[in-house]
């Protein structure tokens, strides 16, 4: 770890064993007073550092780190140093990472080349770059951040504590919760993709009315795109966390909770439930609904509705022990085209014999 990376890392406070425990449910094994101001790997951790192990069978990885204290499976006993015994530990490390990096809110103003509308009102807790541009009567949350190339369109909704990374655009009528994170060269509220083509072949647009409403605690990664509602709402509910390149059209609904991960394409009226997993690459077709708890293997076609819980790969999409199967054959297709060239012989021969 670089020192600055080391420096990241580094609280101004100071929490003892005990309190951290305390924050993830875990039990002290050791002396519960010392204090913890970094996080680190097992391999960079140094004194006043805390890290962690996923893996009770890896545990002898622990010899060799230097940290003062370390989050550990429950099966594990015995270590080194101090630790902390959960049931989680990667749950535990996150939230126990997140405490340390914590800053508190410094607002830093509105910058000299940043163009917002006379009839927006910007609140005193806020940050805003060079080069934001606001449209008119955007309502906008307390302790809000605005990187630079920021672009918000008229009567934009903001909640409070929510950031806009570098060059985001929210398009006109879109709203956004509360503590969201918008990562950079997203655009939320772009016209969907609608046509209606003649008998000639030439294509009319349609037009694109709705809005997108985009719920508290949601992260949209890198470079990701949603598209406003042909009519009504292109909803993501709270707690979704959607990655970098994922393209959501018009008129989805991704329920809370749910997990799309990088190249994601959801087609036009799509419906997500509650705690949905799409792995990289998945795509939907339109009108496709998905129950609660659905999961759907990466690199994966979906063209129909899947009930809650249900687990599926390949492409058409097929349930998962299905395609695990098919999988595994498909591996053995060359073998098996051998075979059955040999038997094709085989037959032929008996054929030939009878024949005489």
């Amino acid at each position: 770890m670089t020192a600055n990376a080391r420096e990241e890392n580094v609280s101004d406070k100071c929490f003892s064993i005990q309190e951290l425990a305390e924050l993830v449910g875990g039990e002290v094994h050791g002396d519960s007073l010392l204090e913890i101001r970094g996080f680190a790997p097992l391999e960079s951790a140094g004194a006043g550092d805390i890290s962690f192990l996923v893996k009770a069978g890896e545990a002898d990885k622990l010899a060799a780190c230097k940290g003062t204290a370390v989050i550990v499976p429950m099966a594990v006993e015995k270590a080194p140093m101090c630790c902390i015994r959960v049931k989680n530990p990667y749950l535990a490390a996150a939230r126990i990472h997140n405490l340390i990096l914590e800053r508190p809110f410094v607002a830093t103003g509105v910058h000299a080349m940043a163009s917002v509308a006379e009839s927006t009102r910007v609140p005193e807790q806020i940050n805003m770059a060079a080069f934001v541009s606001i449209g008119e009567r955007v309502s906008l949350g307390e302790r809000i951040t605005l990187e630079a190339g920021v672009v918000i369109g008229d009567d934009v909704e903001i909640g409070d504590d929510t950031v806009l990374r570098a060059n985001v655009t929210i398009a006109e009528g879109c709203r956004i919760g509360s503590r969201v994170i918008i990562y950079p060269g997203c655009v939320i509220g772009s016209d969907g993709y609608g046509y209606a083509t003649d008998e000639r072949g030439f294509h009319t647009k349609r037009p694109q009315v709705g809005i997108v409403q985009i719920d508290d605690d949601v992260e949209i990664g890198a470079n990701s795109c949603v598209d406003r509602a042909a009519y009504g709402v292109t909803h993501i509910k709270s707690g979704a966390k959607i990655d970098n390149l994922v393209q959501i059209a018009h008129n989805v609904v991704v329920g809370e909770n749910s997990l799309l991960v990088s190249q994601v394409g959801i087609a036009g009226s799509c419906s997500l439930g509650r705690n949905v997993v799409l792995g990289g690459q998945v795509g939907l077709a339109d009108h496709v609904n998905l129950g609660d708890g659905v999961m759907v293997a990466a690199q994966s076609g979906l063209h129909n509705d899947q009930k809650p819980g249900a687990r599926i790969g390949g492409s058409p999409a097929i349930p998962m022990k299905q395609y695990v199967r098919a999988a595994i054959q498909y591996g053995k297709l060359p073998e098996m085209g051998r075979d059955l060239r040999k038997l094709k012989k085989t037959v032929a021969a008996l054929q030939a014999e009878k024949e005489e």
